[in-house]
């Protein structure tokens, strides 16, 4: 399974907000869990899909014992998102117990802790959460001409967009270091009050320094 992102500036700019994926240590380790013994013949509940990011939040602070604040970090989110998802999870979970539905873990707005590639035909860039298998092809077009993104030469153009570890005003175009787990745009400008913006997206290329 590959998690795949392409470019699209058109839906970027039309959407209300940038989509902020969450950060998935590893995958589960199965896909779901069935229910056995069901005391209520010919009836077969509907399954509950349990998101990936739901399942890490249940591993990082039910059964690591993290607090959310801790979670909220290394799912690289904020705390009350964190919370959320977490709640979320407990939810489904229990809608489960109760009903004696199938679980199955698939799906979500995330992207696995793993090493990433660029495509240089078709501009994508990808991840693979099975860390010790070795990428050859592109998933979305199937070219080998691919590179790891991390490795990717400071003169070759770029081809893709992507944020920076800095927090920059869209008013004054002042510039410090972005808190990991906090949202720039919670961020506060201290030269003239404004909101910030994470360095590198598309809008923030259009700041007049």
């Amino acid at each position: 399974m590959f998690i795949i992102f392409v470019l699209n500036y058109c839906s970027y700019y039309m959407s209300p907000r940038p989509l902020r994926l969450r950060k998935i240590s590893n995958p589960p380790p199965v896909s779901g869990f069935k229910p056995y013994g069901n005391k209520k013949s010919g009836t077969i509940p509907d399954s509950i899909f349990l998101h990936y990011e739901e399942y890490e939040s249940l591993r990082l602070c039910d059964y690591e014992m993290l607090n959310h604040h801790q979670a909220s970090v290394i799912m690289d989110v904020s705390r009350p998102t964190l919370t959320r998802i977490y709640a979320k999870a407990r939810q489904k979970i229990a809608q489960a117990l109760v009903q004696g539905s199938q679980i199955i873990i698939e799906g979500g707005k995330v992207y696995f802790d793993s090493e990433w590639f660029t495509c240089k035909s078709c501009g994508c860039y990808f991840n693979n959460p099975e860390k010790d298998a070795e990428i050859k092809n592109c998933p979305l077009c199937r070219s080998s001409d691919i590179l790891n993104f991390d490795h990717k030469p400071l003169d070759q153009e770029e081809t893709i967009t992507y944020c920076q570890d800095v927090c920059i005003c869209p008013d004054c175009g002042h510039e410090q270091q972005h808190q990991f787990g906090r949202p720039c745009r919670e961020e506060i400008c201290s030269e003239c009050g404004k909101n910030m913006i994470r360095k590198g997206t598309p809008h923030s290329g259009k700041i007049n320094k």
